[in-house]
């Protein structure tokens, strides 16, 4: 039979990152939980947790700590219905899920409020492309994921959440320096753009569409959905912005689109695990309805 005291110290080291704060968490000494997640270790006959700076799981390892984290859901849903079970209440569970950047910077936030004020239950949200959320449910590591992949990932599902609205834009001191005769592909090869990250194909997927070619773009790196928006109010280059995001900034004249009428609708899909849980269908209802009133129908 699993020992949970054993499983729950591996999923503290992972949800932590390290031994020290995994500790903590449990009211454990260190030396306790590296007991712990060494005898689970011996026990399996393999290695769980990659110790590092962050401390990593292995593909075991986060098998284990998806264990964990459903067994978690199920047992609060179990206690709601039959609080004599545990009448001092149960520590809250912790689901780990991956969302894009400018999601969590207009739309989500509303979804993860709506669910954390009803449930006993706390959100660990890490930040990836939206190209490549779906890679964090393949290996394990969440239990669903904010995606533009419409196609479910293996034992999972996937359902629209509707179209995020994007325009390229840029400060008009920008424009007159860089666009002087127009956005042309002469012109987008010079001026610089910003990228979000490595992952971030936004901007070259707008020239694609707007000019029909594959240019090569000179890109500042900035890992931030507001300061992406002060950058581009600021002139550092032009970038693809969440409609939502650049409204005032466009009203008052302070940005203004290179190309009007000439949007990127990105559709959003929320996949997560077919396991039935009662406490994710509920997360996975407050997520359609934030999305209802933030995003745009794929229609």
């Amino acid at each position: 039979m699993l020992d949970y005291s054993l499983l729950a110290a591996i999923a503290a080291v992972v949800r932590e990152g390290s031994f020290e704060r995994a500790a903590r968490a449990l009211h454990l000494s260190p030396s306790a939980v590296s007991q712990r997640v060494k005898l689970l270790e011996e026990r399996l006959g393999q290695v769980l947790v990659v110790r590092g700076s962050p401390c990593v799981a292995t593909e075991a390892g986060r098998h284990l700590c998806r264990h964990v984290e459903q067994v978690g859901m199920l047992e609060q849903d179990l206690v709601g219905a039959m609080p004599a079970l545990a009448p001092d209440g149960l520590g809250r569970v912790t689901l780990r899920l991956a969302v894009n950047a400018d999601s969590l910077a207009t739309w989500f936030l509303p979804a993860a409020s709506a669910f954390a004020d009803s449930e006993a239950a706390l959100l660990d949200l890490s930040i990836e492309d939206q190209a490549h959320t779906a890679e964090r449910l393949r290996s394990g590591e969440v239990l669903a994921a904010v995606t533009d992949l419409v196609e479910p990932v293996q034992g999972c599902r996937s359902l629209p959440l509707g179209a995020m609205r994007y325009l390229a834009t840029a400060s008009p001191a920008f424009v007159k320096r860089y666009f002087p005769a127009g956005v042309t592909a002469q012109a987008l090869s010079l001026a610089p753009c910003l990228r979000f990250s490595q992952q971030d194909r936004l901007q070259a997927r707008w020239v694609e569409q707007q000019l029909g070619q594959d240019l090569t773009l000179a890109t500042h790196g900035l890992p931030s959905s507001q300061a992406f928006v002060d950058a581009t109010v600021a002139g550092l280059g032009w970038g693809m912005n969440p409609a939502s995001s650049v409204a005032q900034a466009l009203a008052e004249g302070r940005l203004q689109p290179l190309l009007p009428q000439a949007p990127l609708m990105l559709p959003l899909y929320w996949q997560y695990t077919r396991q039935q849980l009662p406490m994710l269908e509920r997360l996975t209802q407050a997520v359609l309805a934030a999305a209802r009133d933030g995003l745009e129908s794929l229609d």
